[in-house]
């Protein structure tokens, strides 16, 4: 056994003990809780793992299955997600009329009935329909009720460890999901075409991808169906099962009610809070973050499409990212979190910001600059241990982009979960509800600039090519010089764009550092 061997068992066996411990630190302070709580961790990661899987594969699918050139694909994404964003600023409304458990039985159908149905078309009317529609309400219902369900089950003490193993959950599932999506594509290839004796029809690879998110939505429905209504855990510690309120007519007809009411709050919550100045300053507080949480975006869509074509296909691009990226979370965002204890959310978002930004820009780097490391150990445990890539395609470009994310990660772990920290700070006493709901709308207004940009950008520098393009060239690398000759400026485009919340943090230092000391309402004053 070498040495290298040695050492990766070595360091797995630590992280494996790392990992058990980080749960178990968490676990051990929501010992007393109602099993609704586990049923949701389990939940959590199962249903995150099928939409990390699909997620990556949407802009795919929208693409080389639906016909969609990439500026329509990535411009039909956009708007899906602004649908997802509408559904989530409603969705409060639906849980405290109907509760917990059925909010979450009904937004897992939801997603259930989308998942069957876009394994069996390409038609691009019955797939917004019946599946992206679908999907964008089932996914605003479940990740935001699990939220709320982790607050009911757990102490007032026992709030922060109860969402600290959610977050942890949560990247687990992500990164589930990125092994799903590789595998899949792994098995069959990039563009097969699968026989489905019972159905009598052909699936995509991308389709597949769609049908194993199905069956797993099937256990996540059975955890949420063995849930008890109206579960609560008194601060006490004792736990309680409340009388569910019946309310007249039939679920459907309660959620339509509650859905024209809560649009209805909105209307007169914006009515109000528009005429604040307090309001402005806080958005415009909020908007400088938006550029750089617009990366995820781009991983989500732009990295698909831009790691196929430059990297080639059935290279493990879910791993680069989907895997690499929330595994290293789970690991950094403790660590960090106990040495930066007592800075302030300002300076942990300013450092966090900058650090991922600059990031993006290490993509855009000449890929010679790491060529010396690829007959390294480095190179042997990227390519030949890990990503498993074939001879042919293998390139110095794989070890900067696996830095690119790393480097991305330890920023994303500095600032992002100071993010949900400091926007309650900020927000102004008594109007906590108000201001921090709306805090989406500019993430929510950016979707429409980021979707088409997404769209353009691997249109302009990553065009698709012709089925066969890439024959006669020594290797995939000599293929991407040829035909790619600037497809580094996708990452010149996104980090330029990642760069404006760090600017614009340090420009608005005055203004951050009082809101951390005193009330919006103060400062607008």
């Amino acid at each position: 056994m070498d040495n290298l061997t040695l050492a990766l068992y070595g360091v797995g066996a630590a992280a494996i003990i790392a990992f058990a411990y980080i749960v178990w630190s968490y676990a051990r302070g929501l010992r007393g809780s109602p099993r609704e709580l586990w049923l949701l961790y389990i939940g959590k990661i199962i249903e995150y793992g099928a939409y990390g899987a699909a997620n990556m594969a949407f802009i795919l699918y929208l693409s080389a299955d639906v016909g969609l050139t990439d500026v329509e694909a990535g411009s039909y994404i956009g708007v899906w997600s602004m649908s997802v964003t509408i559904f989530t600023m409603l969705v409060g409304a639906v849980c405290d009329a109907i509760g917990i458990k059925r909010t979450l039985v009904i937004g897992t159908v939801a997603l259930l009935f989308a998942r069957i149905v876009m394994p069996l078309s390409t038609n691009i009317v019955v797939v917004t329909l019946f599946g992206f529609l679908p999907i964008a309400f089932g996914t605003a219902v479940v990740g935001p009720v699990m939220s709320v369900g982790i607050k009911r089950y757990t102490t007032k003490e026992g709030a922060t460890l109860g969402f600290g193993l959610l977050y942890t959950m949560f990247n687990v599932g992500w990164a589930l999901g990125g092994l799903i999506f590789d595998w899949v594509r792994g098995a069959l290839g990039e563009h097969s075409l699968v026989d489905v004796p019972v159905l009598g029809v052909q699936m995509s690879t991308y389709q597949v991808i769609f049908s194993v998110s199905f069956l797993l939505t099937l256990p996540t429905l059975t955890l949420f169906l063995m849930m008890r209504s109206g579960v609560e855990r008194l601060d006490d510690g004792r736990v309680v099962i409340h009388e569910s309120e019946k309310r007249e007519g039939s679920p459907l007809a309660v959620i339509l009610a509650v859905s024209r009411s809560a649009a209805v709050d909105t209307v007169r919550i914006l009515k109000t809070v528009f005429r604040e100045k307090a309001f402005w300053i806080y958005i415009s507080m909020l908007g400088m973050l938006v550029p750089v949480r617009l990366v995820f975006y781009h991983f989500h869509y732009t990295w698909p499409k831009y790691g196929i074509r430059v990297l080639g296909e059935g290279v493990k691009i879910g791993n680069i990212y989907g895997v690499l990226n929330p595994l290293l979370i789970v690991f950094l965002v403790p660590f960090i979190a106990v040495l930066t204890k007592k800075v302030s959310s300002y300076k942990m978002l300013m450092v966090g910001t900058f650090i991922s930004a600059f990031a993006v820009f290490i993509a855009s780097f000449p890929a010679r600059i790491v060529a010396p490391l690829m007959d390294t150990w480095v190179g042997e445990l990227i390519l030949d241990r890990w990503l498993e890539v074939p001879e042919d395609k293998q390139q110095p470009l794989f070890i900067l982009l696996v830095i690119f994310i790393i480097v991305f990660t330890i920023g994303e772990a500095i600032w992002s979960p100071r993010l949900t920290q400091f926007t309650a700070e900020i927000a102004p006493k008594g109007k906590e509800g108000s201001y921090i709901s709306l805090s989406y709308l500019p993430y929510f207004a950016a979707k429409l600039i980021a979707g088409p940009m997404s769209g353009f950008l691997v249109a302009a520098y990553t065009p698709e090519l012709p089925e066969g393009a890439d024959q006669g060239y020594a290797n995939h690398a000599d293929f991407v010089a040829a035909n790619y000759p600037h497809h580094w400026m996708v990452w010149i485009w996104i980090g330029g764009m990642a760069l404006i919340s760090p600017i614009g943090l340090v420009a608005l230092r005055k203004l951050y550092r009082r809101a951390e000391q005193k009330d919006v309402t103060e400062i607008a004053e």
